[in-house]
């Protein structure tokens, strides 16, 4: 079983930068594949970024490739997505996800534990 709880969403204006975070519990966090999330009104939940056990593979949808970077401290059990260059676009709730194994995941069915999310809104 992990928990996850997000934090660092806000109001930023478009051009700026935010650093979502996500803290989970359980001991065996470092054995999970673990994935960003974000959800706008009226639309599907989309893959964002994902990010292996190790930290050694990461990987992005075309949409946010270059300016989000997600990375993770397993000797925390945090995972971040640091957000550049932000677009009125980004804006929605974002969630971080759990997934057990170790290919790339990038369907949501594909993962098990979610967070409750953080509202990200970029302003023109």
């Amino acid at each position: 079983q992990v928990q996850l709880v997000e934090s660092g969403g806000g109001l930023v204006q478009a051009g700026g930068s935010l650093r979502l975070s996500c803290a989970a519990s359980g001991r065996t966090f470092s054995s999970y594949v673990m994935g960003w999330f974000r959800q706008a009104p009226g639309k599907e939940r989309e893959f964002v970024a994902g990010i292996s056990w190790s930290g050694g593979s990461t990987y992005y949808a075309d949409s946010v490739k270059g300016r989000f970077t997600i990375s993770r401290d397993n000797a925390k059990n945090t995972v971040y997505l640091q957000m550049n260059s932000l677009k009125p676009e980004d804006t929605a709730v974002y969630y971080c996800a759990a997934a057990p194994g170790y290919s790339d995941k990038e369907s949501r069915w594909d993962y098990d534990y979610w967070g409750q999310g953080t509202q990200v809104t970029v302003s023109s």
